[in-house]
């Protein structure tokens, strides 16, 4: 059909536009409006190009009609203008490479919408009702916007809190409310149920009901004793020694209060909540008890060695050493009182266990190889001439042999020299010229060192590798005898150094018996010539070693239990008073000294001391930086003992007056012939004081105290026996 020159002029127009500018008005989608959307909705612009009017050339589409809601705005039917929308337009904008002038394809979004947008060579559909005024309203009557709801329409929905989804979740939750509620009333302040404390329920009792329990219960258990066991050592620990209880109140207090968690409370009902009871304890006393076990377990490791009686060679075996885990046998205690366990079962303490380094194959290696053949003959030491000999008898190599572990575990076998020589005396002797050791000579209160000389001899220490080399050969065995200088034991410069040089004290006590002088004069010469060096401390039992027959000592006088009787050794304490006193004005320190229990008259009162071999000592220290010498001098009369060395101080002894004066008791004794009677003497206390004073000015240094208790000693008569008694039925011999 053929178009009218305006619209011609206005296609014309619009397509000028198109391509004079790359966007152009489009309106806006419209949404359904009406309840739930039950509007006419404008059908979607079709999917494929729609054919153009026989009148229209293909390529000139026809101008878009003013009357078109497409174009001009027109909302459809149904479909409620928007105020804000009238007269707006959207900005279409064209991707490089678009042909301008066109449109994209639509998209997915675009099928739903009400207006959909057209290629220019489509013609925009138009629906019916528009294009033809008289068909009216496609909307049923009263529909549409401001109309009554159409009858099928759905209701509006109820509000969400209303739905039974909701409503049943919620109910449930209050019921169980009120449940732990209930629960957690009736519980109160009882300890939570299925509370059990080392095997005990205590679950829902009260506080006080659970303690009595935890008293009478496991209390006891917890303080009886219990026996330990360490490897095979077995023991007993006293708890209640070691200070350790079971803390009741602690113990209930830590069940803790009722639980607020509702999952806990419900968990509770199936399952026990176990509760460690409190143990309190005193650590050190406990440590002190596991001490104790400690010194019947711990043992050092012992390789496996070889011991020698004489010439017979065995194998001592190994055995692992062991000490036991302090800490961890605590723990061990601990947890053990704390499970509550019945105190009869063993307790097992940890014990670490150190192994030997040498075994036993190791040992019986060496006494195959060298032990048993090197005690199977002696060894003959010549000299290089040949023309001395000594014979290394079997006894003396068994002596000098020695076994020592190694750290890659052999045994090594040696020959101690010193052993060797010991074993052999002076025999080697014959071999050279011995040393001379330096000595001190007294002449008038002045000392000289008289120096020492060294000698020639065999070589010890070489004499020893020889041994060794030979002892797994078979007999017999020949070594040639290295001779060498052989230094003295104590040189010229040894006794110089200890700055022995003038008298520092001297003492002198009497006597009467002959048969003391004797034990006196033996003890005397055993001390005389004794050497304290710096630091040492003298022992005077030590140092002559046990006093009896075979060391030359006869019967005496002593004092036993309160008694004078006699005794081999007596009159010692005679030496020991003498030795003393000296030490007394030495101003030497006292280690230890006993007076008598009765005053002896002979023997200043205070400044004396009494011996008895291995029970009674008498010993000092040579506090002092220099040497001290003992010079003894004995006569059938007397014993004088004498120090050398440096003075340091001058001695004053000043004694109190006597005190607490105790009378003698008088006793009876039948003369049965071993009654020996006794005068008896007073009792008394005296303060004996050692001043020293400096010898230089004479300045008092210091002062010391000695308080000396005398028993009285008791006035013993002998009398005769009583008479036995007479026969029964026999008359009295007239008198």
């Amino acid at each position: 059909m053929p178009q009218s020159p305006s619209q011609q002029d206005e296609t014309a127009r619009l397509d000028a536009e198109i391509l004079s500018d790359d966007t152009r008005p489009v309106p806006r989608d419209r949404g359904p409006v009406g309840p739930e959307g039950s509007g006419p909705a404008v059908p979607p612009a079709p999917a494929g190009p729609a054919p153009a009017p026989a009148d229209v050339p293909a390529d000139d589409p026809p101008a878009p009609r003013a009357d078109d809601p497409a174009v001009a705005g027109i909302p459809a039917p149904g479909v409620a203008a928007d105020p804000a929308d009238e007269g707006e337009t959207q900005d279409i904008r064209f991707a490089p490479g678009e042909e301008p002038g066109r449109l994209p394809p639509p998209t997915a979004d675009d099928a739903g919408s009400t207006t959909a947008l057209l290629p220019r060579d489509q013609p925009t559909p138009v629906p019916a009702e528009h294009t033809d005024p008289s068909a009216g309203s496609s909307l049923p009557d009263g529909g549409g916007p401001g109309g009554p709801p159409d009858a099928g329409s759905p209701r509006p929905a109820r509000p969400w809190w209303r739905r039974p989804a909701v409503l049943a979740p919620v109910a449930a939750v209050g019921v169980l409310a009120a449940a732990y509620g209930v629960d957690l009333l009736v519980a109160g302040d009882d300890v939570p149920r299925n509370t059990v404390v080392a095997g005990i329920d205590v679950g829902g009792l009260s506080p006080a009901a659970a303690a009595e329990r935890l008293e009478s219960d496991l209390a006891p258990r917890v303080t009886a004793d219990h026996v330990v066991v360490a490897d095979d050592v077995e023991g007993t620990l006293s708890p209640a020694t070691a200070g350790i209880t079971l803390d009741v109140d602690s113990t209930v207090e830590s069940a803790g209060d009722q639980p607020l968690n509702p999952w806990t409370r419900l968990v509770s009902l199936f399952t026990e909540r176990e509760i460690d009871p409190v143990i309190t304890g005193e650590d050190t006393a406990l440590a002190a008890q596991i001490d104790t076990i400690a010194e019947q377990v711990d043992r050092a490791p012992v390789d496996a060695t070889i011991t020698i009686e004489g010439t017979t060679a065995q194998v001592v075996a190994p055995e692992d050493g062991r000490t036991l885990d302090r800490e961890g046998a605590a723990d061990a205690v601990t947890a053990a009182l704390a499970s509550g366990g019945d105190p009869t079962t063993p307790i097992d303490l940890p014990v670490d266990v150190t192994e030997v380094s040498v075994d036993a194959a190791e040992a019986e290696r060496v006494l195959a190889g060298t032990v048993t053949p090197g005690l199977a003959a002696p060894v003959t030491v010549v000299s290089q001439d040949g023309a001395t000999s000594v014979e290394v008898p079997e006894t003396a190599i068994g002596a000098s042999l020695t076994f020592t572990p190694q750290e890659d575990g052999t045994l090594a076998v040696a020959v101690d020299p010193a052993a060797l020589q010991e074993a052999m005396g002076d025999d080697f002797a014959a071999f050279g010229t011995p040393a001379e050791d330096a000595r001190f000579e007294l002449s008038g209160g002045a000392v000289t060192v008289v120096p020492s000389v060294d000698g020639t001899g065999v070589d010890p220490a070489a004499l020893a590798g020889q041994l060794l080399e030979v002892l797994p050969a078979a007999a017999p065995r020949t070594v040639t005898a290295q001779l060498g200088p052989v230094e003295a034991e104590f040189s010229t410069a040894d006794a110089e150094a200890l700055g022995i040089r003038e008298q520092i004290s001297t003492f002198t006590t009497n006597f009467t018996s002959a048969a003391s002088g004797t034990n006196i004069r033996v003890g005397a010469a055993e001390i005389d010539g004794a050497l304290v060096r710096p630091g040492e401390t003298f022992s005077l039992n030590d140092y002559t070693g046990p006093r009896g027959t075979a060391q030359g000592y006869v019967e005496a006088g002593v004092i036993n239990n309160g008694q004078f009787t006699t005794a081999v050794g007596g009159g010692m304490s005679q030496v020991a008073t003498t030795l003393f006193n000296a030490v007394f004005f030495a101003g030497l320190e006292d280690v230890f000294h006993k007076p008598h229990s009765y005053y002896i008259s002979r023997y200043p009162a205070g400044r004396e001391a009494t011996v008895y071999y291995d029970s009674i000592d008498l010993a000092f220290r040579n506090d002092s930086d220099t040497g001290v010498y003992i010079d003894t001098q004995w006569t059938p009369s007397s014993l004088t003992v004498s120090f050398y060395g440096t003075k340091r101080y001058d001695i004053e002894s000043i004694s109190s007056n006597r005190f607490n004066l105790r009378q003698p008791v008088v006793q009876e004794k039948p003369d049965d012939g071993s009654c020996s009677p006794q005068g008896g003497s007073t009792g008394f206390d005296i303060t004996v004081t050692r001043v020293f004073k400096d010898p230089q000015n004479g300045a008092e240094v210091r002062r010391e105290d000695f308080r000396t208790r005398y028993a009285a000693e008791p006035v013993i008569r002998c009398v005769p026996p009583a008479a036995p008694a007479a026969p029964e039925g026999t008359a009295p011999v007239p008198g």
